[in-house]
């Protein structure tokens, strides 16, 4: 079984889900580049795969992990699990603090990036523990069906009437949430949440078939023809309810994992069953090997650099606005900064690599 190759091709992923992510978190400047805008409401952009790519790769990589950790036993399962998922929840809580150490707790978003992924692993690792296949599939369904359910009879599709926000504001409460939309509105909330699980759960299956499969023909021709269906029943149900990345709906789920399975399965035959020159792969897979501490570090350095002052501006303005809307005024210089803080963000993680550095939650 060409265990060697299937790894690339995970750390390929998950790389490529990362370098895309930096790129889209961190524009500074004027005016934003439009094609890495997220959609403004319902549709879609090429944008909008990032973050649900970067579940599916958690998942990817749970296939590997979960049956070591099951032949631990049930408590060193469990306390894996719990550890990690508070470890992940906490670290994203706590950025929102930095560098102001020690901000008003009654003032701070809980829920977030990091605090999603924490969440959709915990709560996915202990049905893939508990359940059977067919019943975490089964589990699966009706969570998007159910969150359709409660879309749809508990308030509308919009930013204030849906009834994710209605139970945020309940829960959370206003100061607690987040409001770069300008109202108090959380694309990661507490009912987003669920639906976003399942695209956990497709990832670890995916992961599963490369696992006990190989890269052979049926494995690449099943992921396919899974992402193709899956895309295909999510663009009939987008005339129900519409492919929406901010409120996570069931079709959005599908859209993203039906393109995820499809990636994933062209990178498969691409690294496996090509002789394509494959150099370039290392590139993706420098992000790959460390992808959730350089997350955290794209996350850090910014607010580091604000804290830096040269003059009457920050170290992050005089580069993004001094330098880059110099040499490139508009949402090209924007680019073109945040194309560069990738590469920073890539060589830390490249040296790290080499000195093999690898930080594991």
């Amino acid at each position: 079984m060409p265990t060697a190759q299937r790894f690339t091709a995970l750390d390929v992923f998950r790389g490529l889900t990362l370098c895309f992510m930096i790129i889209v978190n961190n524009q500074f400047g004027p005016i934003a580049y439009a094609p890495l805008e997220h959609a403004e409401w319902d549709g879609f952009t090429p944008t909008d795969l990032v973050f649900p790519s970067f579940l599916f790769a958690v998942g990817n990589a749970m296939a590997f992990t979960m049956p070591r950790l099951q032949s631990m036993g049930n408590a060193a399962v469990l306390s894996k699990i719990f550890k990690r998922t508070f470890l992940i929840f906490l670290i994203g809580y706590l950025l929102y603090w930095f560098p102001i150490i020690g901000k008003p707790i009654e003032n701070t978003r809980i829920l977030g990036v990091l605090q999603r992924i924490a969440l959709c692993y915990g709560m996915t690792a202990l049905l893939i523990h508990y359940c059977s296949k067919r019943t975490v599939q089964t589990i699966g369904v009706l969570i998007l069906i159910g969150y359709w359910a409660l879309l749809y009879f508990g308030g509308d599709y919009t930013m204030l009437g849906n009834i994710g926000t209605a139970v945020d504001k309940w829960i959370l409460g206003d100061n607690h949430m987040y409001k770069g939309e300008g109202v108090a509105f959380d694309p990661e909330g507490i009912l987003s949440t669920f639906p976003s699980m399942v695209n956990v759960l497709v990832g670890y299956y995916a992961g599963v078939a490369l696992r006990d499969k190989g890269t052979e023909w049926e494995t690449i021709s099943r992921l396919l023809i899974a992402g193709v269906l899956f895309m295909a029943i999510a663009y009939c149900w987008n005339y129900a309810l519409p492919i929406n990345k901010k409120l996570w709906t069931g079709s959005f789920v599908l859209y993203t994992c039906g393109m995820d399975l499809m990636l994933i399965g062209c990178l498969v035959f691409l690294l496996d069953k090509t002789s394509y020159k494959k150099d370039w792969t290392y590139f993706f897979e420098v992000f790959g090997k460390n992808p959730l501490f350089i997350y955290i570090l794209s996350g850090l350095i910014p607010d580091i650099m604000s804290l830096i002052k040269m003059g009457d501006k920050s170290l992050g303005e005089t580069i993004a606005i001094g330098f880059y809307q110099g040499i490139a005024p508009g949402a090209f210089g924007t680019f073109l900064y945040s194309f560069s803080f990738m590469l920073l963000c890539w060589t830390i993680g490249y040296v790290m690599d080499k000195r093999n550095w690898y930080v594991r939650v």
